[in-house]
Formats: structure tokens, C-alpha cells, sequence
């Protein structure tokens, strides 16, 4: 750690940390033939099968951007596309076995990893802190 890194100001802090805990996440999730969109996808079918729009609007990208990620998902057996039975217009995304898997290792490795945050004393407590900050804002 360079000796200078206390004076920073907070918000050079909080760049560098996110900038380097993206990059180790990012090795990590690419490994497993994931990426950040692919694990926001995730996180959002594991509560249940949603509809490919609405699964768009809860990740905040376009339609296209979630065609394209789901597309990956499904190649990786992550999730599993269907037609509505009641509605043969809309594409429903489950998330499959694998998926699950996936999630819950990527979760693990965020929480209890030295490559990431493992090195905090209190992860809940810091996790509860940038929420906060971000809600604030």
C-alpha cells in the first residue's frame, strides 16, 4: 500500500476499491463464463421465472441488452428460456440447477474471499454502509 493512499480524497478511494474489486470479480465470473449483467440476471430469475421484459427493467437495460445476455445465460445452461403458454408473446427466463450453482458461488466468493472482501473486518456492516451512502445520494 502506497503511503500516500490516506490522504486521497474519500471518493478516489471509493473509484480505486471499485475498480479493483470489479476487476478480481471480473476474472472470477469470466471463468465460469459469467459477467456482471449475467449475475445481475441471476440474482433477479433465482427469485423466480420472470418474464425476459420485466427481467430487462429490473436490471435497467434495454430489451436488446437483455436478448444478448440471456442468450449467454442459456448457452452456459444458467437459464432456460420458454414461450408463455398463456401469453405465446412473451419469453419467460428460469434459472436452472447450474445457474443456482453459479450464483451461490459468486456470492460466496464476494463475501468470504481475500480476493475481494475478505479483508474487511464486518462485510454486513460495510455492505449496510454503501447501501446507505447509495440510498443517500
Amino acid at each position: 500500500m502506497r503511503a500516500d493512499i490516506r490522504s486521497w480524497p474519500t471518493g478516489r478511494l471509493l473509484s480505486v476499491a471499485a475498480r479493483v474489486v470489479e476487476g478480481r470479480f471480473h476474472a472470477f465470473l469470466s471463468a465460469r463464463g459469467l459477467t456482471h449483467a449475467g449475475l445481475i440476471a441471476l440474482h433477479h430469475v433465482a427469485q423466480g421465472c420472470l418474464p425476459q421484459r420485466e427481467l430487462a427493467t429490473l436490471c435497467r437495460v434495454t430489451d436488446q441488452t437483455m436478448s444478448r445476455t440471456v442468450e449467454h445465460l442459456r448457452r452456459s445452461g444458467y437459464v432456460v428460456k420458454e414461450t408463455d403458454s398463456r401469453d405465446r408473446r412473451r419469453t419467460l427466463i428460469e434459472i436452472t440447477a447450474a445457474g443456482r450453482e453459479v450464483l451461490d458461488e459468486a456470492r460466496r466468493q464476494e463475501r468470504d474471499s481475500d480476493t475481494l472482501f475478505g479483508a474487511l473486518d464486518d462485510y454486513a456492516a460495510f455492505r449496510e454502509q454503501l447501501i446507505a451512502l447509495i440510498a443517500a445520494i
